[in-house]
């Protein structure tokens, strides 16, 4: 996923734009264009075109790439001003590496129609739901748990929680919605809620790369949120532990069963007395394993079936697109509330000469007051088509070079 460069080392690249010189390419109207940054950049940069950009006006948008030692970084400008071969524009807020794209983004050409399916089975269900949630590889997981017999399913959990805790509870929220402050918090986040003692405090940090757990400053923006006061969120965060604490629990362990973006259920583990090891991370591991295996049995015995969603293709606003993704916006609906981060999109890009089909993943999502806008990277597209995207879209020939930047996923 492209990542936002900090604000210290934005600054510092702007400024090596400068004193190195570094071209920097533009794309605009099917063509690309170099220029480089003429003075120093404060609040605007100036930029000197290598040729007159035809047609381009105030108030319009650009889209740069430079690559730096290797890096290549892009951000967007709007214009100020366009003189002959210079071009002033806004100094950008952002810029970006770890490009999940390959090429930049240029305005969608006038004749191209993006229909849009979701990739899979799509389900509307009565259960709380989340804003975003990750899609995994299940079978990685089949060797530990046998999806096939769910009720074996739940006795490995049972054999597997009476060696590790001093009780566990299953719980499925079809018939009991979230209830309690544990139950509430991780329908709200879909995570797990993890206090190896109740000795200590929450846990400060999450250590995994997609986030998994309640830290201590989630846990009191849900309290605030909830109704506490501010100045009181110390106060009552201390009283939930103490609960704990004096309620005989050692340690504690919430783990959300997810399927797709709804929180389905949880497991429940605690230990009672200083007996037993405390909680670790790998207690965690296991469960989110176990979760992920039980949502998918259910889903094969047929758990979910009356709430599958007809497949029915969508045309989304694409507001820009490159040869390896696009970014598009559609109205905040039901439908736009399940495109989340992950999902995947079964997509038709339709040209007046071709019909290219290929599938797409979500990698960002961000919203304004009407509108949702979801990037999306292609990930199934056949070399073909690919050349004839390239070449539509950017109005040149598809060379060795570009086939060799595209494979190094830069």
């Amino acid at each position: 996923m492209a990542t936002p460069i900090k604000r210290i080392e934005k600054d510092f690249l702007l400024k090596v734009l400068f004193d190195e010189q570094i071209p920097i390419m533009v794309f605009y109207n099917k063509n690309e264009y170099t220029v480089v940054v003429e003075k120093p950049p404060k609040q605007e940069l100036l930029l000197r075109a290598n040729k007159a950009i035809p047609g381009l006006k105030i108030g319009q948008r650009l889209s740069l790439v430079f690559d730096y030692r290797g890096q290549v970084i892009t951000f967007s400008a709007k214009v100020l001003s366009v003189k002959e071969n210079v071009i002033t524009t806004e100094a950008p807020e952002f810029l970006y590496k770890n490009l999940d794209r390959s090429y930049s983004r240029v305005p969608t050409p006038s004749d191209l129609v993006v229909h849009l399916t979701f990739h899979g089975d799509r389900y509307n269900l009565n259960f709380p739901k989340i804003q975003e949630y990750e899609q995994d590889d299940i079978n990685v997981l089949m060797d530990e748990f046998d999806p096939k017999d769910i009720k074996q399913l739940v006795n490995q959990l049972a054999s597997w929680a009476q060696e590790n805790s001093s009780g566990y509870k299953l719980v499925m929220f079809k018939e009991n919605k979230p209830n309690t402050l544990e139950e509430k918090i991780i329908a709200e986040t879909g995570k797990a809620l993890f206090i190896p003692s109740t000795q200590t405090d929450l846990p400060k940090i999450d250590p995994y790369p997609k986030k998994k757990i309640i830290t201590e400053d989630i846990f009191k923006r849900y309290l605030e949120s909830s109704g506490v006061d501010k100045v009181y969120v110390e106060d009552a965060l201390a009283r939930f532990i103490k609960s704990k604490r004096d309620g005989g629990i050692y340690s504690d362990a919430w783990v959300p069963i997810l399927f797709q973006e709804y929180v389905i259920g949880y497991i429940h583990l605690w230990i009672e007395a200083e007996n037993k090891p405390p909680f670790d991370f790998s207690i965690l591991d296991t469960l989110y394993q176990f979760t992920k295996v039980l949502a998918f049995s259910l889903k094969e015995h047929g758990y979910f079936e009356r709430g599958k969603v007809k497949k029915e293709s969508f045309q989304g606003k694409v507001v820009d697109i490159s040869a390896s993704g696009m970014l598009f916006a559609y109205p905040h609906s039901s439908l736009s509330s399940a495109l989340l981060v992950d999902s995947e999109l079964d997509v038709d890009l339709i040209t007046p000469k071709r019909t290219i089909k290929t599938s797409a993943k979500i990698v960002r999502r961000y919203n304004d007051a009407s509108m949702g806008y979801f990037g999306c990277r292609f990930t199934l597209i056949e070399p073909e088509d690919l050349r004839f995207l390239f070449e539509f879209i950017y109005g040149r020939p598809f060379t060795d070079q570009d086939a060799s930047f595209i494979a190094g996923k830069v």
